[in-house]
């Protein structure tokens, strides 16, 4: 492992983790020998060239992950990976579930790592599609109507908060789950925060 890129800040994720430990620890390994510096961003361990975001490690409950920043630019010759949704535009995600998988495609992993690099020494950009028109769900709505303060401080949000509380909202097919979603997020708008702030 390349330990001159291991950054001490950022060891106690990976002492802390609850769920997918040696995973953890061998995508670290795959990721630093690829000479990424080794930083922490949004609670996860996130590794750049030349201050750019190259790739980020992340767990979620049924697997761990390599998030590569700009992946939708990333060739994918062997099929692994995955847009985590429709409203990603840039990010495409490699999931594991055991270490064994890890390590046999290890020599794919790194492949990908330096074209992410190539990605980023290129220059290249994401041309994202803006979404001009938020769409809400009626039970948003209506509290928006009823609540002038509410509205007011949502208004305020960023632009990027209130796109992510709107596809937060709209996602459940059920009415009583989107409103309990609504009541849920209701003090931290009132706070002037976004979703995951």
């Amino acid at each position: 492992m390349t330990m001159n890129n291991r950054n001490p800040k950022v060891d106690f994720y990976f002492s802390k983790a609850k769920n997918w430990q040696e995973e953890l620890e061998q995508l670290r390994m795959i990721v630093l020998d690829c000479g990424l510096n080794e930083e922490l961003k949004w609670g996860c361990p996130c590794y750049t060239f030349q201050k750019k975001n190259i790739v980020v490690i992340h767990v979620f409950k049924e697997y761990c992950a390599f998030l590569f920043f700009k992946g939708a630019f990333l060739k994918d010759p062997s099929g692994i990976l995955i847009q985590q949704t429709e409203n990603v535009q840039s990010a495409r995600q490699v999931r594991f579930t055991n270490v064994k998988e890890i390590v046999d495609m290890g020599p794919i992993l790194k492949a990908y790592i330096y074209e992410a690099i190539e990605v980023e020494k290129a220059g290249l950009k994401v041309d994202f599609k803006k979404n001009t028109e938020l769409i809400f769900p009626e039970e948003f709505q209506n509290k928006l109507v009823e609540n002038h303060s509410l509205k007011t401080a949502f208004d305020a949000l960023t632009p990027g908060r209130q796109r992510a509380y709107s596809l937060y909202f709209s996602a459940p097919k059920q009415s009583k789950t989107r409103e309990s979603r609504v009541e849920k997020c209701i003090p931290q708008i009132l706070n002037g925060k976004g979703l995951d702030d």
